[in-house]
């Protein structure tokens, strides 16, 4: 938790390998991401990203943008789409598998960024201010997914600046100006 500008995204891309640091290390389950040679390999088997805009790619329909992460791991084209299917399925959104994203709401667009997030089973998911463009009731509904798949033991790293969704959660680190100030 933060004020805008103080690190928060910034801090969730250097954890996925998105971003170098400038100093200092980068142990993410247990590997140094300094000595990764392929970081591409490693998000893909390590990390979820779901981000604030969604960044569905808009001429695919829903059950294909959850496959898309799937292509990195060579599996085949039905296996792709039954388990985009059951992502759609754990979310809700099976009715909309043939929909684009400009054809869902907010709250559907942001469930299938979940979904993709989900589509390779990674054991972390870094996730950037997941509910700020949702109404409130969206925005529970989010929050839930994220309890239960949390409840499930998955890992989740939540970037917010609101009050609200940080009751949800188990540790709060609070940052300002590119520093942790407390737990």
């Amino acid at each position: 938790m933060g004020p805008s500008g103080c690190g928060k995204s910034t801090l969730l891309h250097i954890l996925g390998g998105l971003e170098r640091p400038t100093s200092g290390e980068v142990i993410v389950d247990a590997v140094d991401l300094r000595k990764v040679k392929n970081l591409d390999n490693f998000r893909a088997k390590k990390i979820g990203f779901v981000f604030q805009m969604h960044n569905l790619i808009p001429v695919l329909t829903t059950l294909e943008n959850v496959q898309m992460p799937m292509f990195e791991l060579k599996l085949s084209s039905k296996e792709r789409t039954e388990k985009a299917e059951k992502l759609l399925n754990l979310i809700g959104l099976e009715d909309r598998a043939n929909f684009v994203p400009t054809k869902l709401s907010g709250g559907q667009r942001q469930k299938v960024a979940i979904a993709r997030a989900l589509a390779n089973n990674p054991k972390i998911l870094l996730v950037d201010e997941p509910t700020g463009n949702l109404d409130s009731t969206s925005g529970h509904e989010i929050i839930q997914v994220f309890q239960t798949l949390n409840k499930d033991g998955r890992t989740i790293v939540l970037v917010t600046h609101d009050k609200e969704i940080a009751e949800h959660v188990n540790i709060i680190y609070y940052m300002k100006d590119g520093k942790i100030l407390e737990t």
